[in-house]
């Protein structure tokens, strides 16, 4: 069975085409912001993605009829349990709503299932943004106005986690895991018994990324919000897109940042020996979230090719579980395999209600 997956981005749009369990063809379709200026909203783009994908798929030598499912990535939609979706009407009003916030990834579905529907092919999508699976417990914050959301790199979370299950021999549903994804965000979480029941994510708590800050000192926080010296729409763009170590560093890249330090930057490295602590830290964090010993920490995300952060956090965390390294991302190969078990029968579809 061939599959088209399809998986939008900010400034790009990332496509494969598997045969079953395997990669024949991927791409990545830039697109400029000068490209992107006559569309006001995210769903204003549908078209123009969906036409440029077709394009790439038929000038890479298959025909649209060849596929029999497509698969799109889960955008920001109502909060779901983990599991492979069949796109249906109820969700793709949801993403034209943009109820839960705007997002390129909202487009993943839409496109999916207009490719799909123009062929008589199910679509799909697979662990969203918004799975939320958290313990009650783990949502109370110090404020009742307040709860912790659960937004996490979802896809590639369970991605490695299921690969590491069987590389050990078990099931997921029958493992417990923490799960560190680190790249330009990061997102950490407690996967007990198949479920992330616990969890930071780099836009609300846990520790700064390249462009994000994590946990911050509330009252100081109160005060710079009300200093004056940024809009509300500043502020979210300042903790957002122009913290963490750009903040400190000028730059969002972990490997320019290893570089100067091999150069003798001090503060460079002082910012990075943070970054790695407070990783290390976050991890040890969910301990509590278990009832039984974690049997593997797993580090993934760009950021986990670094060997001086992946060395540093097994030493500080090696009396909570041996770890396993799964750098990069995984989303393609979890959107075809997700799609491929509700395919061959394996699991069910899930409803979006």
């Amino acid at each position: 069975m061939k599959l088209l997956i399809i998986n939008p981005g900010g400034t790009s749009t990332k496509i494969a085409v598997f045969e079953d369990d395997q990669e024949l063809f991927k791409a990545s379709i830039d697109h400029t912001a000068e490209e992107l200026k006559p569309y006001p909203h995210v769903f204003d783009e549908f078209e123009y993605r969906k036409n440029l994908i077709v394009r790439t798929v038929e000038e890479a030598g298959y025909s649209i009829s060849d596929f029999g499912c497509v698969a799109g990535r889960g955008g920001l939609c109502r909060p779901v349990e983990g599991g492979t979706y069949a796109v249906n009407d109820r969700m793709i009003e949801d993403f034209r709503n943009a109820v839960c916030g705007e997002h390129a990834s909202n487009l993943g579905a839409v496109i999916a299932k207009s490719i799909g529907d123009e062929i008589g092919v199910p679509s799909f999508i697979v662990d969203p943004v918004a799975v939320d699976e958290m313990m009650e417990k783990a949502r109370i914050t110090g404020l009742a106005e307040l709860e912790r959301p659960a937004w996490f790199h979802a896809l590639n979370h369970k991605a490695v986690a299921r690969a590491i299950a069987s590389k050990i021999g078990k099931k997921y549903e029958d493992c417990n895991f923490i799960v560190a994804h680190l790249g330009s965000g990061i997102s950490i979480c407690a996967h007990k018994k198949g479920k992330m029941v616990d969890g930071s994510g780099g836009r609300t708590n846990g520790p700064f990324s390249p462009e994000r800050c994590g946990s911050l000192p509330t009252y100081p926080l109160v005060q710079l919000c009300y200093s004056g010296k940024y809009t509300e729409s500043e502020m979210v763009d300042k903790i957002s897109k122009f913290a963490g170590m750009y903040d400190f560093l000028g730059t969002k890249d972990s490997r320019e940042i290893e570089k100067r330090i091999e150069e003798g930057d001090e503060k460079a490295a002082l910012v990075y020996d943070a970054f790695i602590y407070e990783t290390a830290k976050e991890i040890c964090s969910y301990i509590p979230a278990f009832d039984e010993p974690v049997d593997r920490i797993i580090v993934t995300g760009g950021i986990a090719h670094s060997k001086k952060v992946t060395s540093e956090l097994q030493r500080m965390t090696q009396n909570v579980a041996p770890m396993e390294v799964v750098a990069g991302e995984y989303e393609m190969i979890a959107l075809a395999l997700g799609a491929l078990r509700v395919m061959n029968g394996e699991e069910p579809a899930r409803e979006y209600k």
